[in-house]
């Protein structure tokens, strides 16, 4: 998939500037991010816009990002959205749990590269169809 397609991501993350950074690094490339900071603020944007890719945290304060996994995947509406995790939990049991247990799309341990994260968005973009 190419950027002009204007995907519309939303990432969920307590820390402002992650969010802050991960958006210039994605919109560069062309896509729409919305930045919501922590899972409740997050979960809320979900349920009332529609995105074509979530990219999650993992550790929030005042909603864990598993716990905010699970009602995306629960909910009807939002359970299509594909779903990348990046965090700062990085030990290999973390992304086996993660890809081969909770079946995310992806998981992307801080600190990363930013091509690390555009090819990423781009490997499950193009085998998602766009809402």
């Amino acid at each position: 998939m190419s950027a002009d397609t204007h995907a519309k991501i939303l990432y969920i993350e307590d820390d402002q500037e992650m969010i802050d950074l991960v958006s210039l690094i994605l919109s560069r490339r062309g896509y729409e991010v919305k930045g919501a900071q922590g899972g409740r603020n997050g979960l809320e944007a979900i349920r009332n816009e529609s995105f074509d890719l979530v990219l999650l945290d993992l550790m929030m304060p005042d909603l864990d990002g598993w716990d905010l996994y699970h009602i995306l995947k629960s909910d009807e509406k939002t359970r299509d959205v594909p779903v990348i995790v990046i965090t700062a939990k990085s030990q290999p049991i973390d992304k086996v749990l993660g890809l081969y247990i909770a079946k995310v799309e992806d998981y992307i341990s801080k600190p990363f590269h930013p091509n690390e994260l555009v090819a990423s968005v781009e490997k499950v973009l193009s085998i998602t169809p766009l809402t």
